[in-house]
């Protein structure tokens, strides 16, 4: 079982300022944030963000001093 899970919400309105970015995602990814965006009411626009969000909050660089 993980430990570390990534839980995903049912939708909340958005607030705040936002910026497009295009990005290329592998087939079976997009097909994944599809099948989670059914699942919970999220756009996968949302979804991206959260995952991202969620990754830069763990993030470590190695060889760099943690914060």
């Amino acid at each position: 079982m993980q430990e570390d899970k990534f839980i995903v919400p049912r939708r909340k309105p958005a607030v705040g300022k936002s910026t497009v970015v295009s990005v290329r995602l592998p087939n079976t990814t997009l097909a994944r944030l599809e099948q989670i965006a059914g699942q919970t009411g999220r756009t996968r626009n949302e979804l991206v963000q959260m995952c991202i969000d969620y990754a830069l909050a763990r993030l470590e660089i190695p060889g760099e001093p943690e914060e």
